[in-house]
């Protein structure tokens, strides 16, 4: 379910504030009174006029909500699967002019939609030598976008060689995930070795610490602060873990 109080606010002839958010499912997300900046990225997909641009639109406000905070840093946004080329430079207008954006596509004609701030890489995602030779030449990337083949066994190979390199604060989104439960991707409902199957998985891994020593904490336990489930995206944000317990206040006298 996804709601937004914004167009609610709007309906009721109501003044948008400092206060006003978009919740998304259980998640709220603040917003600022600038309406225009909060749908930045909606509004950039309707009055698109450039490359083509394809995707559900369910997605923008999981962008929005992950991504927003990394606007006008220097960052590096990479984006498997570049399609029609016109997401290449939505995320180029969307992270300002400090962002690199790398596409990675087996398609060599999307070499074509390099231009400032775009770099193209033609390979399969599914080659950790490739994958492994961006990162050399771009840094680890601040965010990661696959929207690629959607096949399971790319998918998990493309996650697995990039996101234990992805530094602290790093973003990693896969989306599309429907495929996995789609025989023709290698998907199928509870079938091992899809993706859904490996991230229900890693949610035990996220809480490893409290599974009384049934499974061991990992890297990925150490550096993952959360995962979100939405339809047919998941979403994984890294992070330091500080000491976990649970203080009591105010202390006894």
């Amino acid at each position: 379910m996804i709601l937004l109080t914004y167009f609610r606010s709007q309906r009721c002839g109501s003044r948008l504030d400092d206060r006003s958010t978009i919740q998304l499912g259980c998640a709220r997300i603040a917003s600022p009174s600038n309406s225009a900046a909060l749908f930045a990225m909606w509004s950039d997909f309707l009055l698109n006029s450039g490359r083509p641009i394809h995707k559900w639109t369910h997605y923008f406000p999981i962008y929005e909500k992950h991504f927003s905070h990394f606007r006008n840093q220097s960052i590096t946004f990479l984006e498997i699967g570049c399609g029609g080329g016109g997401s290449l430079q939505m995320w180029k207008r969307y992270f300002g002019p400090f962002a690199q954006i790398v596409g990675v596509d087996i398609e060599p004609s999307c070499k074509t939609y390099e231009e400032d701030q775009i770099a193209v890489r033609i390979g399969n995602q599914n080659d950790s030598a490739f994958l492994s030779g961006i990162i050399e030449e771009f840094g680890a990337p601040d965010i990661v976008l696959d929207d690629g083949s959607h096949r399971m066994s790319d998918i998990l190979a493309s996650f697995n060689c990039i996101y234990p390199r992805q530094h602290m604060n790093a973003i990693y989104c896969v989306e599309d995930l429907h495929t996995a439960y789609w025989e023709e991707y290698g998907g199928g409902l509870n079938k091992k070795g899809t993706f859904i199957e490996v991230c229900k998985t890693l949610v035990d891994q996220l809480n490893a610490d409290h599974t009384r020593g049934e499974i061991e904490p990992n890297k990925f336990s150490r550096e993952t602060l959360s995962m979100h489930f939405y339809d047919s995206v998941v979403v994984f944000e890294k992070g330091r873990h500080i000491k976990k317990y649970a203080p009591i206040f105010p202390t006894a006298g």
